[in-house]
């Protein structure tokens, strides 16, 4: 056997190493009876929290802070309309909604809750107005004059909706991966909506709610061997490692944890925003009322990922040539549209500075809102 110049032969460095491979591969086959305890032991969203409004599945959460808030105004987080909002607050290391208390604010989560078959009717009208109600329950409980809204996704699009409406209501806005600008061909998804392949009317009139299970198809059709196979094998290296295999079992219950989309709603972004991109081009009616992006005059924050493949960098960032606000800033970070909010490396570097950047421009708890 050759040596590479090496005192110890190559072909006993190679044996070495698939023996220790196959030693892995053994305690983590040994150790597969422990997924199952740690999917009973894990719990997700463990933030202490309180229920403080409640309309039909419509909630709004209030986080318990160990200490006075340093920051006002308050922040609330509007989750999108897709699978569960405990995605923000998953686990102790693992949560943005950490982050901004930990920063020092007040923090509040929409949770829009499963719709059932009775609410296909509500429409894009119904979810903002409910964000219209519940700034005015945040702005009374603390005598605030504003709000520090951040929109998640879907929730992200609904909250630019709110501070176009009513500008007064939001002291900033910060998007996380939100659809704004519907025209690009980047996803996947802007290709199935085009009107010529997808007639979400039929769709909807057929079925009511778009179910669950096709927004799970589609999204795991998006990219199939990284959602199927890769899941797959990080769940089994996972095994031997008592603390990924937390997160890894955490991820996997949020991303099965899926919901349907009210039916009217689906059908609004889908033909209005997807397939006509009528909130940047200013024809987007909401209550009777057009839409104007460029009454959104607030520090605006816009934080992307780089690897995102549901709502690609340059959706969010066509939100700037349509706002009236001069306080725009852009963070990024390399990661997909989930690790956004949960990876390592978003938790370690984009969330402190984006905290810093909120608590910047807020002013200290006691002074005006």
């Amino acid at each position: 056997m050759e040596t590479n110049g090496s005192s110890e032969p190559a072909g006993a460095e190679l044996f070495a190493g698939l023996f220790a491979e196959q030693r892995r591969g053994w305690r983590r086959l040994l150790a597969a009876p422990r997924v199952w305890q740690v999917a009973l032991a894990t719990r997700v969203g463990g933030t202490p929290h309180d229920v403080v409004l409640e309309r039909g599945t419509w909630r709004l959460l209030r986080y318990r802070r160990a200490t006075p808030a340093r920051y006002r105004p308050p922040v609330l987080f509007c989750y999108a309309l897709i699978n569960r909002p405990y995605i923000l607050d998953l686990l102790p290391d693992k949560s943005v909604v950490g982050q901004y208390l930990e920063r020092g604010f007040d923090v509040y989560l929409v949770d829009w809750g499963c719709p059932s078959p009775a609410d296909h009717r509500l429409g894009l009208e119904d979810y903002v107005g409910f964000l219209h109600e519940v700034t005015d329950v945040i702005r009374r409980a603390h005598a605030a004059e504003r709000v520090h809204l951040l929109g998640y996704c879907m929730g992200g699009t609904l909250a630019a909706m709110l501070t176009a409406q009513n500008p007064d209501r939001v002291a900033s806005l910060t998007l996380l991966a939100a659809p704004i600008a519907f025209g690009g061909r980047e996803s996947l998804l802007n290709l199935w909506a085009d009107r010529r392949t997808f007639d979400v009317d039929a769709f909807i009139d057929a079925l009511g709610n778009c179910p669950a299970w096709f927004l799970q198809g589609c999204f795991l059709f998006i990219k199939p061997i990284q959602n199927i196979f890769e899941r797959s094998t990080a769940l089994l290296e996972a095994m031997g490692e008592p603390h990924t295999l937390e997160g890894t079992v955490a991820m996997e219950r949020w991303i099965n944890d899926n919901i349907p989309v009210a039916g009217e709603t689906f059908r609004a972004f889908v033909k209005k925003l997807y397939q006509a991109d009528e909130l940047v081009r200013g024809e987007l009616l909401l209550g009777g009322a057009r839409l104007d992006l460029l009454h959104i005059t607030c520090p605006l924050l816009l934080l992307t990922a780089a690897k995102d493949h549901l709502v690609a960098p340059p959706s969010t960032e066509g939100i700037r040539p349509h706002v009236g606000s001069t306080d725009v800033a852009s963070m990024s970070v390399d990661a997909g549209h989930v690790g956004l909010v949960v990876s390592g490396r978003a938790q370690k570097q984009l969330w402190p500075a984006a905290t810093a950047w909120l608590a910047a421009r807020s002013t200290p708890a006691g002074g005006a809102a």
